[in-house]
């Protein structure tokens, strides 16, 4: 039912393509896990995992799933197509106003709540999985790591890093699996926010473990020093959220 026009995006588990739904004659994005029938029976799971997630997720600023299925034994599953780049592509050009990037992140932060109060944490948001739409509309996307609070997988066993070490909070840094719930998303949109407003995520290094030893033992250099036109309260906003110990966030 899909005839593919194009490749957009490929991750570490998936490949996503730009697509035409042909019985409803829509644009869709169809994602795809990337071993094909060589998947190992954890990357499926964690593919429908990531669709489960999102597809019962029904609010404007989450990219909304259609189908899931399986074709010659290729795992697949249909979403909304958003015309436009991400956030990251759009930081190419350098920070961004701050009350632009204060705008952007708050609807993101309504989108975030919205899951949580549904019991799903995405774990891996950075300016990569959040899309901009023809109106300027920030879209997140990509559940690939989302947890469910009631009855997770337990794909992710403790010790194993999951997420993108530049806007992971330091108990996902560390590999504490059970202690990483909401706030660990409220941390990505504070890292989200400083990448915004100064050009760079807060922790940045060679290696993915030198980022990952900043995270979890350094403070991050405040906004205001990077990019003075940051307002002072914004600053603050951005700081809390990216405080270490979870209950201070």
């Amino acid at each position: 039912d899909y005839e593919i026009i194009r490749e957009i995006a490929r991750g570490g588990m998936g490949v996503v393509f730009q697509a035409r739904q042909v019985t409803l004659n829509r644009t869709v994005a169809l994602k795809m896990i990337l071993a094909g029938q060589l998947a190992d029976e954890d990357a499926v799971r964690r593919f429908y995992i990531e669709a489960e997630a999102a597809a019962n997720l029904d609010h404007p600023g989450i990219v909304p799933i259609y189908e899931v299925g399986e074709h010659d034994g290729q795992h697949y599953f249909s979403m909304g197509f958003v015309e436009g780049q991400s956030l990251s592509g759009l930081l190419t050009a350098g920070p961004l106003p701050p009350r632009q990037a204060a705008e952007l992140i708050l609807k993101v932060a309504g989108a975030i709540e919205y899951a949580h109060q549904r019991g799903v944490i995405h774990r891996d948001l950075k300016p990569a999985n959040i899309l901009l739409d023809q109106a300027g509309h920030p879209r997140v996307t990509d559940f690939g790591l989302a947890k469910k609070l009631q009855g997770d997988s337990g794909l992710t066993g403790s010790g194993q890093i999951m997420g993108t070490p530049s806007y992971m909070p330091p108990e996902q840094a560390g590999g504490k699996r059970g202690d990483v719930g909401p706030a660990a998303d409220v941390y990505a949109l504070g890292a989200t926010l400083y990448a915004l407003v100064t050009g760079r995520p807060p922790f940045q290094a060679a290696t993915a473990m030198d980022i990952m030893i900043q995270v979890i033992g350094e403070e991050p250099v405040p906004p205001r020093r990077l990019n003075p036109s940051v307002p002072r309260d914004l600053e603050t906003i951005c700081l809390k959220c990216l405080e270490k110990e979870q209950g201070k966030r």
